[in-house]
């Protein structure tokens, strides 16, 4: 039996991109690790531990075997009358095949035979030797670079290495980046693989500047974090490295009394960018605080990667820290450096924000009739018409003619910073800009805050528009958009959607149920394709479907079971706010015993109302309920009815579906006892009535049907 010792593999390269290099060190690790899995020199109980610096990807796998244990496998040749001839003797065919797996003749005895007469086959057992880890590694290690998820490829030309056709300076390698070191150790011991030209030893690099020693060569396996923390000066591990810059901003912002900003993108990529993270608080000159503050934070985190500093209120402070890669006994000139180098971006800010304001808003306007939004739906100009038009129908239906007003005005200015120099050189400000400068040119809070808040749900668990103002353009803004896509057939397929319709769709149904909004979607959804031109498109049951789906899966992210879900969005309710409620009482519903008959019984009410040759009467006559059991079903709606519309009307959907419970006895008699579909045409339409009475008073607030099993 082998013994098992830990496996590190580790590659080292030119810097790698930082944005995907924590994906990358994963996807090597899980690759490898998988690939040594399918091999058997790794079992379940092998643990992965992956490492990656701007130079290097690494894995550590525990329990690594030098051989794989033996496989038994079983090859199926071909039909017993295909390989044997009539005497039993093998066939060239059969000869060909057993040839081709690395037997002969001498083994034809030993073939097992499955089935009887025509159905018979021929079958092999054999037993493969294990794979060497050698071997193994060789194709696992291909395979986890194969399988890299790379952003962007490199083609680089080797200037040394060895092997069959090998030509320095010919030899081209696809990779991230060019690679200049392959470690590859079982215990201590170097597995002899290759790849990407490189040969498989001990030698590591540390970091570029302050490592202790250089080369550093690796005792073993295990001893790799230790010995690139203490002779390299290398934090290896990815999540160490990231929990040590974190520590630091933290300690550093604590000194100041201020806290560093909340951005775990911006963290990991610092993290990416830097072997052996320092921290050093800087600062810059208080005058450019009077520029908004996202545009100067936006500045330093996306252009400098530094973590600007907020006091206890969530304003911008004259302090910044930087996540610097070396640790000099006087860090004054790497302090003096960074804040040298931030002031210009930050005068730029200055200056764009000044230029800004030297037109209004509302004269920037026209000019969105020379920005092309879309070759099949015009310019921004003619967007911005129709989104004026649909906020001013939303806010009239929230608030009547003065929420129109105010929402038709916000959605005429809320693409006008587009055209602003802050908004062109930092797209991601774009509503942010136009609240300020609707400010300056002394617009209402309320227009302003539309202006900021109509992008928003921008992603999931962002906030919602602050008030009805916003909310009427952020509905119009995304409807737009769905109704616009739709009707020129750009619909997201699988895992596109370039135009984030998704997203678009996720937001009006957030804005819908969170706020509780007395809108109607498929009237909104109308009234969308009501401001395009005539012929624009006929989607407008596309767009519905997609919105209902979208809020199916949504309700299902929450914790709602698909019956659940499935209940209430097929009882169509006009007002999405209401859905919350209206699940919390299906729920509960079905925790009363009567539930599961009555949503069965309701199913089979539902199948026969289908199968009907018209609909039901609307009226029931008494006079013709000859059965007692069709009588007693007769008045417990007429008892159960009023009470469960009674709770419906005042909210109370738990008391409406619980007020059903009476009619679970009177329904199981009705069908035991009663024949619908009787001789007596006038006694089938009234007993049809009836049933058409029942399912009304059942399904008004969850198509009970769903709950059946």
């Amino acid at each position: 039996m082998s013994t098992t010792r830990n496996l590190l593999v580790e590659l080292l390269a030119e810097e790698l991109p930082p944005k995907a290099l924590k994906k990358l060190g994963e996807a090597f690790g899980a690759s490898l690790l998988a690939g040594l899995r399918a091999q058997g020199l790794a079992g379940e109980h092998s643990a992965l531990n992956t490492f990656a610096t701007p130079r290097r990807l690494a894995a550590h796998v525990s329990h690594v075997l030098a051989v794989a244990p033996d496989r038994r496998v079983a090859h199926k040749l071909m039909p017993a009358s295909v390989g044997l001839d009539g005497e039993g003797r093998p066939t060239p065919a059969l000869l060909k095949r057993l040839a081709a797996l690395g037997a002969g003749e001498a083994d034809v005895p030993r073939l097992r035979r499955e089935g009887d007469g025509k159905a018979a086959t021929l079958h092999l057992d054999a037993t493969l030797p294990g794979a060497t880890l050698a071997a193994g590694l060789q194709v696992a290690l291909d395979e986890a670079i194969a399988k890299l998820p790379i952003p962007k490829v490199m083609t680089y030309q080797l200037e040394r290495g060895s092997g069959e056709g090998f030509q320095p300076g010919w030899t081209s390698v696809h990779f991230v980046r060019p690679a200049h070191g392959l470690v590859a150790l079982h215990g201590a011991d170097v597995v002899p693989v290759r790849v990407l030209g490189l040969e498989a030893g001990r030698r590591t690099r540390g970091h570029r500047f302050e490592a202790p020693m250089d080369p550093v060569m690796l005792q073993d396996a295990d001893h790799y974090e230790r010995q690139l923390l203490e002779q390299g000066a290398v934090i290896a591990g990815f999540a160490a490295r990231r929990a040590e810059v974190a520590r630091q901003l933290a300690a550093a912002a604590a000194r100041e009394g201020l806290v560093p900003v909340d951005d775990e993108a911006l963290l990991d990529e610092v993290t990416a960018l830097v072997e052996r993270p320092n921290v050093l608080a800087c600062r810059f000159e208080s005058e450019f605080l009077a520029v908004p503050q996202e545009c100067l934070i936006l500045t330093m985190k996306a252009n400098q990667k530094y973590f600007p500093l907020l006091d206890t209120t969530g304003r911008l402070s004259d302090r910044f820290l930087v996540v610097s890669n070396i640790r000099p006994e006087d860090p004054r000139r790497v302090v003096e450096g960074n804040e040298r180098v931030v002031r210009p971006r930050l005068a730029d800010a200055k200056f764009f924000f000044d230029q800004d304001r030297r037109r209004t808003l509302a004269s920037r306007v026209p000019g969105l009739a020379k920005v092309v939004y879309h070759g099949k739906l015009g310019t921004q100009g003619e967007r911005v018409d129709r989104v004026r038009r649909l906020a001013r129908t939303i806010g009239a239906q929230l608030g009547g003619p003065t929420l129109a007003d105010l929402a038709e005005e916000a959605a005429t200015l809320a693409k006008a910073d587009l055209l602003t120099d802050m908004v062109g050189e930092f797209p991601e400000l774009q509503g942010i800009m136009g609240a300020y400068y609707a400010r300056h040119d002394g617009l209402r809070d309320a227009v302003a805050d539309a202006i900021e808040d109509h992008y928003r749900p921008r992603f999931a668990g962002d906030a919602l528009p602050r008030g009805a103002v916003g909310l009427a353009v952020a509905l119009a803004d995304k409807l737009e958009t769905l109704a616009g896509l739709f009707g020129i057939g750009q619909l997201p397929t699988g895992d596109k959607d370039p135009f984030a319709l998704r997203r678009h769709a996720l937001g009006v149904i957030r804005m819908l149920v969170e706020r509780d909004l007395p809108l109607d979607p498929v009237e909104l959804i109308a009234a969308a394709f009501g401001v395009f031109p005539e012929g624009h498109g006929q989607a407008q049951a596309e767009v519905g479907f997609f919105v209902r789906e979208r809020l199916v899966g949504w309700l299902r992210e929450q914790g709602w079971s698909a019956q659940e879900v499935d209940a209430i969005v097929e009882a169509r309710p006009v007002r999405w706010g209401e859905i919350p409620r209206r699940l919390a009482a299906v729920r509960a519903f079905c925790a009363l015993p009567e539930a599961a008959s009555l949503a069965a019984a309701n199913k089979r009410v539902g199948n026969i109302l289908r199968k009907s040759d018209a609909p039901p009467a609307s009226a029931v006559d008494d006079a013709l309920l000859a059965e007692p059991a069709e009588r007693a079903l007769s008045d417990a709606i007429a008892e159960a009815g009023p009470r469960a519309d009674a709770a419906f009307a005042a909210g109370d959907y738990a008391g409406a579906l619980s007020a059903l419970a009476l009619l679970k006895a009177p329904v199981d008699e009705f069908f035991d006892r009663v024949l619908v579909n009787a001789d007596d045409p006038r006694v089938r339409a009234n007993r049809l009535a009836l049933l058409g009475r029942l399912h009304a008073a059942m399904n008004r607030v969850a198509d009970l049907s769903r709950l059946a099993a």
